[in-house]
C-alpha cells in the first residue's frame, strides 16, 4: 500500500466519525444534550425485548464495570430502566424507557439522513456495491449478527 494511501479501516471510521457526530449533534438539538458519546453508544445496542448488563459491555468491548457505571447514569437521567429478566430471576434487563424510545427516534432519523446523503452522493449502483462488500465483511468481522 502507498504510504500515502489509507487503509481501509481507517477508510471505513472516518464516515462512521461523522454519522456518530451528526447523529450526536441531532440528539443534543432534540434536547437530549445530556448524553455523552459513551452513553448514547451503549443506548444504541439496547435490545427491542431488553438486554442484559453483560451483553451490553461485551458490544460496547468495555468492562463489565465500565458499562455498569453507564448504566447507572442512563437509568439516572431517565433513558433506561432495570427491569427483572422473565427468563432468569436473579437477572435484570435493561430496557429503553419512554426517554430512551425517543431519543433513539432522533437518533434513527438523524443516521437516515445521514445515509440518504451518503447513497444520493455516491449514486444507486455504487451504493448497491458499498452495501453488498460491508454485508459481506460483516460475515467475518461480526461477532453480534
Amino acid at each position: 500500500m502507498p504510504a500515502d494511501e489509507l487503509n481501509l479501516g481507517v477508510l471505513l471510521f472516518i464516515p462512521y466519525r461523522e454519522m456518530e457526530r451528526r447523529v450526536l449533534d441531532a440528539l443534543s438539538e432534540g434536547g437530549f444534550d445530556d448524553l455523552t458519546q459513551a452513553q448514547a453508544r451503549l443506548v444504541a445496542r439496547i435490545g427491542p425485548d431488553g438486554s442484559r448488563l453483560t451483553d451490553l459491555a461485551a458490544q460496547a468491548q468495555v468492562t463489565k464495570q465500565t458499562a455498569g457505571v453507564l448504566v447507572d447514569q442512563l437509568v439516572r437521567a431517565g433513558y433506561l430502566r432495570r427491569e427483572p429478566d422473565p427468563s432468569d430471576g436473579r437477572a435484570r434487563l435493561l430496557r429503553l424507557s419512554d426517554k430512551g424510545a425517543r431519543a433513539v427516534e432522533v437518533a434513527n432519523q438523524a443516521a437516515g439522513q445521514v445515509e440518504s446523503e451518503w447513497l444520493a452522493h455516491l449514486g444507486p449502483r455504487r451504493s448497491t456495491a458499498l452495501r453488498g462488500a460491508l454485508e459481506e465483511l460483516r460475515k467475518i468481522t461480526d461477532p453480534y449478527r
